[in-house]
């Protein structure tokens, strides 16, 4: 009795053969990275004007929800009064409208929901297309954003300031 190799041979070659829409599969996955590049930019910060914003470059070590013994952001005095801070890895903006006076808002633009960039001249400014919001409430103050920032809240104690 004599077994057949070729259609165990043919069975092999069926099954490590290239699935005929490999093309396709990577031309949408080259589409699909392209589309995430450009979501990458709309989030990316624009020029500063040096006005009192600041980037928060540095992310708060040990942030956690509220309760949980979390990581100050920052300390009162940096935060510029009339100005402001973002802390991009927290996804927050803290501003200090009045001396003593900080409020904190959501650092996502409510037009498409970019970053927002820097703080200065009395407003958070987001680079993507140039909504403006009012350091004192978050209120849009110009440019295509429907409604305003989103209030955060936080507590202010010893000086620091912590997400509530």
């Amino acid at each position: 009795m004599t077994q057949e190799p070729a259609p165990q041979v043919e069975e092999l070659e069926q099954s490590t053969a290239a699935p005929p829409n490999t093309r396709r599969g990577l031309l949408i996955g080259v589409g699909l990275a392209g589309v995430a590049g450009l979501a990458a930019a709309c989030g990316g910060s624009g020029g500063d004007s040096g006005d009192s914003g600041d980037s928060g470059e540095k992310p708060a070590a040990g942030t956690g929800p509220a309760g949980s013994g979390a990581a100050p952001l920052a300390r009162g005095s940096d935060i510029p009064v009339g100005g402001g801070k973002i802390f991009k890895a927290e996804k927050v903006v803290v501003t200090q409208p009045a001396a003593g006076t900080f409020k904190a808002f959501s650092a996502k633009c409510t037009h498409r929901g970019c970053t927002v960039g820097s703080v200065g001249g009395g407003t958070i400014n987001c680079p993507c297309h140039g909504s403006k919001f009012k350091i004192e409430d978050g209120s849009v103050a110009g440019g295509p954003a429907p409604k305003p920032l989103e209030e955060r809240q936080i507590k202010v104690e010893n000086g620091e300031i912590k997400l509530a």
